[in-house]
């Protein structure tokens, strides 16, 4: 709902702070006082586009503030909110401002906004509808959602969508499984090739890297021998190093002795060396027995690594991938040999949940039809007292064909009209002029409001071109939808203008060739004598205020 709306600089208005209040909100005026100034002002906070040439003459920038206390907890806007990171209790405050050079600021809750993201925003706090509207309800897009919320058979929606997601699933595997049995069948001969080549080299994982490891040794071996027969003869030939250790040991034994054990873990050392030099020598003789010389096994290696190497690169992978790439061929090739059998069950499955989903969509086809035809009663039962008792309203639900199905359904919703017994239907946005869609909008929001997604909408002058008993139809309908939305209306109407709870007057001044619009709320006796300007024109009769007090005791 609209609580509080602040203008800086629009056109006409220099400064203008207004708050709104639940239920039906009227703006009156002589024509071209600046209503449409306010509508222009809430629309730069909702979405609309920004124009420089709404700045006021004389003044560098604009700027406008919204307050909006959303009721619904369900709104689809927190989830739209918090997608962006924006925090929002139960209170959305949103601010722009537009400078001569075209540069502008949005903040949502002081957190700045793109115009896009504004305008998502703004579909979920207010609905306009005037003569010259062609969004919300007038969008054949949007019908099957209008209808859908109306019906509220949200299970069966969800049915729907569960089985078109399985369905799409499926339907994508059996063309997948196609497309690779087409190809696997082109490349079989190589497929074939592939597999016994890969099966017959026996690609390990890890092999290159031991391989190498092997190599560099067998390359090495001369120089390794050498190395380790240096060690040896050092150790075996040299000094006797066992004899050392072991005059060592006697030596710190001795000196053991004479302080009572203090040099133990010298003789633990001396006897671990010991040990540890023997067993040095016996692993270097074993190191120097295994070393190889066979120029043969070097030719092998080389050959092996060859061989991997170049299928490696056959396959545009690592050495190490070569064993996936085996058990990928290989499944290819299993594909293929196991012929259609395969795909014959993914087709199967795919005709099983297809099945399910057109029961589960003609299922909710015939919600909707039961939804339409309670919904075309009632708009219909709305028309005669809006003047338009030739009028049709039917809501159409057509079968799309199968490359339209979707998680919504197999049905086309299109809210159609006609506006003469003998014509034919057409769509809504179409065959009525303007103020017949006015009235149409209305008659349909009246019956929608219980299911609607924003807590405020804008009627401008929903009331052209008529009067008497059609414009108190008009104003008895805007009350009735006011006592489950937020309405702001602008009029002309003074049946209209009676009911509504809260009523603003918008009137203009000149001082020194500067024309400013204001805003007042009006009450009690103003509100009266407004009304009887309304019904009298610019000379107000006493005639008048008796007949505006009617009017008004009348509500």
């Amino acid at each position: 709902m609209l609580q509080t709306l602040s203008i800086r600089n629009v056109v006409l208005i220099d400064k203008l702070d207004l708050d709104f209040r639940p239920g039906l909100s009227v703006l009156t005026g002589e024509t071209g006082a600046g209503k449409s100034i306010l509508l222009d002002s809430l629309g730069l906070v909702t979405g609309s586009r920004a124009e420089t040439s709404l700045i006021r003459h004389g003044e560098e920038k604009l700027g406008v503030t919204a307050s909006f206390v959303v009721n619904k907890a369900d709104s689809p806007l927190f989830d739209l909110l918090r997608e962006y990171d924006i925090e929002c209790a139960d209170e959305i405050i949103i601010k722009r401002s537009l400078s001569r050079d075209g540069k502008g600021k949005i903040f949502i809750n002081d957190q700045p906004v793109t115009a896009k993201f504004l305008k998502e925003v703004g579909r979920f706090l207010v609905e306009v509808h005037g003569q010259f509207d062609n969004q919300g309800l007038l969008n054949p897009a949007n019908h099957r959602d209008v209808l859908d919320s109306y019906g509220n058979y949200k299970p069966l929606s969800a049915k729907v969508s569960g089985a078109y997601n399985a369905f799409r699933a499926a339907r994508q595997q059996r063309r997948e499984a196609e497309d690779n049995l087409e190809r696997a069948k082109s490349e079989e001969e190589a497929l074939r090739h592939w597999v016994e080549e890969l099966k017959k080299l026996a690609p390990a994982a890890g092999e290159e890297d031991e391989l190498a490891k092997r190599r560099l040794e067998l390359m090495n071996s001369e120089k390794i021998i050498e190395s380790l027969s240096y060690a040896y003869g050092v150790l075996s030939n040299g000094p006797d190093v066992a004899d050392a250790l072991r005059r060592a040991q006697s030596a710190v034994s001795k000196a053991d002795s004479m302080v009572d054990g203090k040099y133990a873990g010298i003789m633990d050392t001396l006897e671990q060396a010991l040990v540890n030099a023997s067993e040095a020598l016996n692993q270097i003789e074993e190191a120097s027995a295994n070393i190889s010389l066979d120029t043969g096994e070097l030719e092998n290696i080389e050959s092996r690594l060859f061989a991997l190497r170049a299928v490696a690169r056959k396959h545009q992978v690592n050495i190490d991938e070569l064993p996936q790439v085996l058990e990928d061929l290989s499944q290819k090739l299993a594909t293929i040999e196991l012929g259609e059998e395969g795909l014959d069950n993914l087709r199967r499955q795919e005709e099983k949940l297809k099945l399910d989903y057109i029961a589960a969509a003609n299922e909710l086809s015939a919600a909707r039809k039961a939804a339409a035809l309670k919904l075309d009663q009632k708009v219909m039962a709305e028309l005669p007292p809006l003047k338009m008792e030739k009028a049709r309203f039917v809501t159409l639900i057509a079968k799309k064909d199968e490359s339209g199905w979707n998680e919504n359904g197999i049905d086309e919703v299109s809210f159609t009209v006609a506006t003469n017994p003998n014509s034919p239907q057409g769509p809504i946005n179409k065959i009525a002029s303007g103020g017949e869609l006015a009235r149409f909008m209305l008659a349909l929001k009246v019956n929608l409001a219980e299911t609607s997604q924003v807590d405020t909408m804008i009627f401008d002058e929903v009331d052209a071109g008529v009067g008497g008993a059609t414009a108190q139809a008009v104003g008895e309908r805007l009350a009735r939808l006011a006592d489950k939305v937020q309405v702001l209306v602008v009029t002309h109407s003074p049946q209209v203008a009676s009911r509504g709870n809260n009523h603003y007057k918008v009137s203009k001044s000149t001082v020194d060739n500067i024309t400013t619009t204001k805003v007042v709320e009006l009450g009690g006796d103003e509100k009266c004598e407004e009304i009887a300007r309304m019904l009298a024109g610019e000379k107000i009769t006493d005639e008048a205020r008796a007949a505006a007090r009617v009017l008004i005791k009348a509500v």
